[in-house]
């Protein structure tokens, strides 16, 4: 059986540590949600890569730490999560965190909205982010 739980990189050095341990949090956060994961694929790239995936296929012209494209699926969470490299190193810097903990942040992001959840307005947000600290708690 495939691992539901999937890492690449792309031209930039590995982020993705420790990916046992990794793979059994994002398995608990979907569980905590009443689902599971059927297929997640967490991708690691740079900056003008991920830049080109925004401008392509969401018409955004900015960069941005991560993006999700999710795929149906009828055994839970499904999809792919890019994220840039450059943006979570930059990020932590400008929040002061640890790399590490950016990176895990933007890897939850992702997997809550292959969960369902959505950022749109103030109060999505709000609760988004209650709920990256929640589960960054449990890692």
């Amino acid at each position: 059986m495939a691992t539901p739980v999937t890492f690449l990189v792309q031209d930039v050095p590995n982020p993705f540590r420790d990916r046992a341990r990794l793979r059994h949090w994002l398995q608990r956060v979907a569980a905590d949600h009443g689902s599971r994961i059927d297929r997640v694929c967490f991708v690691a790239m740079d900056d003008a890569t991920l830049l080109h995936y925004n401008r392509t296929f969401l018409q955004h012209d900015d960069y941005t730490d991560v993006i999700t494209f999710p795929v149906e699926s009828s055994n839970g969470a499904s999809g792919d999560v890019l994220l840039s490299y450059d943006r979570i190193r930059e990020n932590a810097t400008a929040f002061g965190v640890s790399a590490r903990h950016e990176l895990h942040r933007v890897m939850l992001h992702g997997l809550l909205h292959l969960l369902g959840h959505d950022d749109r307005s103030k109060a999505q947000k709000a609760a988004m982010r209650a709920l990256e600290d929640k589960y960054l708690a449990w890692l």
